[in-house]
């Protein structure tokens, strides 16, 4: 009787895949364990290995769109030969409800080229004694993402800071994990010898096995590896992948196969997946892979053809606008991380579900500037920390906030929520994309502590360990574009605030003053706010507050 081949459980929130590519032909003959097909999620790629030795009988077209649980192949004789022993275990490994996460196994959901790490110089399987129960894994600490917050349920592993083989202690930090929101750092749940289970860059759910760390001498040695390979594959078939090919010699059937998001990059640059040297499990070529791989320059034309070509060329009128012979025509591409596509996702619906309107007006700097300059050096001196535009203007926005409240309001399932304090947020471009640090309550902070809270967030913010809490919750931001040399701009509301401050570059401009011409430093200022809680009366007097009182600084010192 043929063995029905279904889609395993993939996740909890993955409820249909994608036939990206059989690897096998219909009618092939596969052995077990070989890996006959590759899924595609809306979350990752996996590969579907067979379960049992025989013909194929493919039943679903490449790139077809189907539900988990269902038939997507058989195996014909699968009964026979040597595939005996696993008959009696083939249903449960194609039962659709079986959950990788409950069991101990590596979550498939984990990574588009799932069981790539971890694989020991010795060939032997160092996932198989962990994924076999509580009997194979006495030495092994399996170590799972952690919940990081409410709403994230995905995470990348933005980088590994310990090698795979490596020795780590207890509480020691083996990875930087990246999600949508914040980075995280994740330390050793005990001490000893580090298994990846995720490659660098992949993007894994919460609760997924990310790494393995043996803690004894032989844990993954090959003679528990092989009894564990059954039971493993029979539990979940997807789990397979994490486990090495048969004993015996490296599997070659994978050698030079381009994963679907290496197969996209290569054919896009022209390059065919012979040319290119697969570093993924058995010779996979990986989107890494891909990414760097570069075209081979093309043969040499006969001399004669080469010379009646360029003739011809000569001859021929230019009608086109290519580049000339010669000129770097590469591209590169780089995964796009999730808190940029987080950032994106929220600028686009601001821009779609607020009323957004700019109002502007502009301040001279040269008030502030002389404060600064006179008192700058004591200032430092005393708090260790310099005298800054941003406190000024921290303090000067508290100030308008508390007299123009409908500035620091939020709108809020149909009612308005207006805030008695103040939690700025500091607009801060950091290595990978744009956050928001909180300054709370800012409104009861001095110069000095409004300055030690900049440069403590920014610290955090350039070293990508920023939380969720410090990035959330704030009702009025501050963005300054003018370190870059922005002279004008029309910033973004920070939803679910109402308003947003810019600042931009100090220009030395002729200005009229006392009936004189004069030179004087001036900026700029923008606010962006929602016309639905906000009007124009409340926004321009909100500027020209600021502007009072950022032309004279003393005002904010008596409270006039």
């Amino acid at each position: 009787m043929p063995l029905e081949i279904k889609i395993p459980a993939v996740g909890e929130s993955i409820t249909e895949v994608t036939i990206a590519k059989w690897l096998k032909k219909d009618g092939e003959a596969v052995k077990r364990d070989e890996v006959i097909a590759e899924l595609e999620s809306d979350k990752a790629t996996f590969e579907l290995p067979a379960e049992a030795d025989g013909i194929l009988k493919i039943r679903v077209a490449e790139g077809e769109t189907i539900g988990i649980g269902t038939v997507i192949a058989d195996l014909d004789g699968a009964a026979g030969g040597s595939a005996a022993p696993a008959a009696p275990a083939a249903p449960a490994a194609s039962a659709p409800t079986a959950d990788p996460i409950s069991k101990g196994e590596e979550n498939p959901a984990a990574s588009d080229q799932a069981g790539y790490g971890g694989t020991p110089a010795n060939g032997a399987a160092p996932a198989a004694p962990a994924l076999a129960g509580p009997a194979t894994t006495g030495g092994t600490t399996e170590m799972k993402i952690p919940t990081v917050g409410e709403s994230i349920t995905e995470v990348t592993v933005a980088k590994w800071l310990k090698e795979d083989g490596a020795q780590v202690s207890r509480d020691e930090v083996i990875a930087e994990l990246e999600s949508d929101k914040a980075t995280f750092e994740l330390p050793a749940e005990a001490s000893g010898t580090l298994r990846h289970a995720v490659k660098e860059g992949e993007t894994i759910g919460i609760g997924a096995v990310i790494a393995r760390i043996e803690r004894g001498a032989g844990s993954s040695s090959g003679g528990s590896a092989a009894p564990a390979a059954a039971p493993v594959a029979a539990a979940a078939p997807v789990a397979a992948l994490a486990s090495a090919p048969a004993a015996g010699g490296a599997a070659t059937y994978a050698t030079g196969v381009p994963s679907p998001a290496a197969g996209k990059i290569l054919d896009e640059k022209g390059i065919a997946p012979a040319d290119v040297a697969g570093t993924g499990r058995d010779g996979r070529i990986t989107k890494e892979d891909a990414q760097n791989a570069q075209a081979k320059p093309a043969a040499s034309a006969p001399t004669a053809v080469t010379a009646a070509t360029a003739s011809a060329s000569a001859q021929a009128p230019s009608t086109n606008n290519q580049a000339p012979a010669g000129g770097s025509r590469t591209v590169r591409r780089e995964r796009m991380s999730n808190l940029r596509k987080t950032v994106a996702r929220r600028l686009v619906s601001v821009k779609n579900e607020t009323a957004m309107l700019t109002t502007f007006n502009e301040v001279n700097m040269q008030p502030i500037m002389d404060l600064r300059n006179k008192f700058k050096d004591k200032f430092k001196e005393k708090n260790g920390v310099g005298l800054g535009f941003m406190s000024f203007f921290t303090k000067a926005v508290c100030v308008a906030l508390q007299e123009w409240p409908a500035v620091n309001a939020q709108i809020d399932n149909g009612e308005i929520v207006y805030s008695d304090f103040c939690d700025i947020s500091i607009a801060v471009s950091a290595p990978k994309g744009l956050v928001v640090p909180v300054i709370r309550n800012a409104e009861q902070l001095s110069f000095e502590g409004i300055e030690k809270e900049v440069v403590r967030l920014a610290g955090l913010a350039r070293d990508n360990k920023l939380t969720i809490e410090q990035m959330t919750g704030g009702t009025f931001t501050i963005t300054n574009g003018g370190v870059f040399g922005s002279m004008l701009s029309t910033p973004i509301i920070n939803a679910p605030q109402s308003a947003i401050l810019g600042m931009h570059n100090i220009i030395q401009r002729p200005i009229a003053e006392n009936g004189q011409v004069v030179i004087r430093p001036m900026m700029y200022l923008a606010l962006s706010y929602d016309h639905r809680i906000i009007d124009g009366r409340e926004s321009v007097s909100f500027l020209v507050r600021l502007k009072e009182l950022l032309e004279d600084p003393t005002r904010m010192m008596f409270g006039v």
